[in-house]
């Protein structure tokens, strides 16, 4: 029987973009077989956001990734949670969060279960926040031209 690493990776995935993409690709390299979890609309607030584009269909376009062997709605943020539902051997996430006190326990209690974290850079350019900045921007002056 062959048995083979099963990756795993969340995000919100709102405007996608190329550094999304970068993600995937990255966490697809590092393992056979790759799941992917769509934060719900209800969860994104946790940034304090609202999604632009709803979640069904955030989920539908992480389907169409090659890279992508199985997507799952992400309901809370407790990826120890998440482990039990779906045994990965392998947690994929972004830089931003080495170092928090929330990831120094998740990197212990993964240990403990011999799951490995591996952190990925931001891709520099786009990045979902720089969009909302420049809708918003482009709102405010076609609110200023229509005064």
């Amino acid at each position: 029987m062959d048995i083979k690493k099963i990756g795993y990776t969340t995000g919100v995935f709102d405007m996608f973009h190329v550094g999304h993409l970068n993600l995937i690709k990255r966490a697809k390299e590092q393992c056979d077989y790759l799941i992917v979890g769509v934060t719900t609309d209800e969860l994104v607030s946790y940034k304090n956001k609202k999604a632009i584009i709803p979640h069904k269909e955030r989920m539908e376009i992480v389907e169409n990734i090659k890279y992508v062997d199985q997507v799952v709605p992400q309901v809370n943020m407790n990826k120890m949670e998440a482990w039990k539902k779906y045994n990965f051997d392998v947690m994929f996430v972004g830089s931003d969060w080495k170092g928090t006190e929330k990831w120094n326990e998740y990197e212990k209690q993964f240990a403990s279960i011999g799951v490995d974290i591996i952190y990925f850079p931001y891709t520099k350019g786009t990045s979902s926040t720089q969009l909302r900045e420049t809708l918003e921007k482009i709102k405010n002056i076609e609110i200023a031209a229509t005064k």
